[in-house]
């Protein structure tokens, strides 16, 4: 089930979708989903300093710097966020992948950190905020699945996930990621109307 917390301006720019949400809640499933329905949506490439792997192609699975070439951007204001992980590798949005999308004619979807989600929300006119969900026993199954971690690095996860489900409000729209047809089908309406929304706002 999709709700909106009521917290949506209106548009002041291009639309930019950004999808967040807690660690198990199928942000990716439902962006393929949406990708595949909607050729006008291209996913945005993120940049990073972890070296490319042999099956890894620049600008089509990551935009690969070197950390003083990361640095110089971050100086200048060139990402809309970024963020260093444990390994020290940085990850981030380019600002130029918002334009560059743009100028291809389609519209750009974000999928990122609650913290970026937070930084792109303030920061990018048009910007629509969509968190993923799921109840908390349905993310604790799908981490417990796909983990590799011990069960402390998984209970610390858990308590991370049942963190970020506090921070849904904060955002434009909530999805309920319990039944994935359902899910799939509430992302294309709020997308759908957003769109109608901004084009009836420019037209005007």
């Amino acid at each position: 089930m999709a709700s909106s917390t009521g917290r949506r301006p209106a548009p002041r720019g291009r639309p930019v979708f950004v999808v967040t949400g807690p660690s198990g809640a199928g942000k990716g499933t439902l962006e393929r989903a949406l990708l595949d329905r909607r050729p006008d949506f291209e996913l945005a490439v993120s940049a990073t300093t972890r070296p490319q792997r042999p099956n890894e192609l620049r600008g089509v699975h990551y935009h690969f710097l070197d950390p003083a070439e990361f640095d110089r951007l971050v100086a200048e204001g060139g990402f809309l966020e970024w963020v260093s992980y444990v390994s020290g590798h940085r990850y981030g949005t380019l600002r130029s992948e918002i334009d560059r999308i743009h100028g291809r004619g389609r519209v750009p979807l974000l999928d990122l950190e609650i913290e970026g989600a937070r930084h792109v929300r303030g920061d990018v006119p048009g910007a629509v905020t969509i968190f993923v969900d799921a109840p908390l026993e349905e993310l604790e199954r799908r981490l417990r699945e796909r983990a590799t971690e011990s069960s402390g690095e998984i209970g610390e996860r858990i308590e991370l996930a049942r963190r970020q489900k506090e921070t849904a409000a904060e955002f434009d729209y909530v999805i309920e990621n319990d039944d994935l047809d359902r899910a799939v089908d509430d992302l294309l309406g709020i997308v759908g109307s957003e769109l109608d929304r901004a084009a009836t706002v420019s037209a005007t």
